[in-house]
């Protein structure tokens, strides 16, 4: 098979994946309410996203919830790694096994699951149930991402450290953790984009109080599909995007560590 029609097959898969949303970010644009036909180019339906105070509450909530959860998740999951790749003790491949498991299991069983966790522990429905199902969903995924950077790190290095004298807390700051930097951005920059997208669980662990952007898109859709819609999947496309271009800048996308 000739390089020209490999690359003529390749172009055509990556324009079938990504014609639904070449097709949101350009209806995004259309003066048209419905969306039934092209009514001409409008920045109308974005700006008026600024107009609705309640998705704007939405999105701080996104935010806030996404911030606090990638924060928590980042900090345990980079210290069950450590303890899985540097600990020696029984059952820890085990342990490492049953990480999968959370990324396996269907995420509206995860919901159900998480529900009846929170509630187990008498905690009322609302903005820290949330933080807490996100924390508890990101966190296998913040592990299995440092691990996998500390397994491709040379030891050498730090081993060189310690026998040049540096104690075990001066070799982990000034050798082990600068070169695990790359993996704990990449671990919270996937718990984020995991909160901050996340419908399924927030749905079973908000209160009434307590709405997310894609609580608010989904109340949208259900009554009408507004053009705002597009413009706001539009915003969610553009901000994973960022994400991607900074993970790329810190050599997350690179094979070699």
């Amino acid at each position: 098979m000739s390089r020209r029609l490999v690359g003529a097959v390749a172009g055509l898969g990556l324009f079938a994946m990504h014609l639904p949303l070449l097709l949101l970010i350009a209806w995004s644009f259309n003066a048209s309410r419905t969306g039934a036909r092209w009514d001409g180019f409008t920045i109308g339906w974005y700006t008026r996203l600024l107009e609705r105070p309640d998705l704007l509450r939405a999105l701080w909530t996104s935010l806030v919830v996404g911030t606090i959860s990638t924060l928590l998740a980042t900090a345990l999951g980079t210290g069950a790694a450590l303890a899985l790749a540097r600990g020696r003790f029984r059952g820890r491949a085990l342990l490492e096994a049953l990480l999968a498991v959370p990324i396996v299991t269907p995420e509206i069983v995860a919901g159900i699951s998480l529900l009846i966790l929170v509630t187990g522990l008498g905690l009322p429905l609302g903005l820290l149930t949330v933080i807490i199902a996100h924390t508890t969903f990101s966190l296998p995924f913040t592990t299995l991402v440092v691990l996998a950077r500390l397994r491709g790190m040379d030891t050498a290095l730090e081993e060189a450290a310690l026998t040049l004298g540096a104690d075990e807390w001066t070799a982990f700051r000034r050798v082990t953790l600068p070169l695990l930097m790359p993996g704990v951005i990449g671990a919270a920059l996937l718990a984020f984009t995991l909160s901050f997208d996340d419908f399924v669980i927030t749905f079973f662990t908000a209160g009434p109080g307590t709405t997310t952007l894609p609580l608010m898109v989904y109340s949208m859709v259900r009554r009408t599909v507004e053009p705002s819609v597009n413009a706001i999947s539009t915003l969610l496309v553009l901000g994973t995007t960022v994400m991607l271009v900074i993970a790329a800048k810190v050599g997350l996308v690179k094979s070699d560590p």
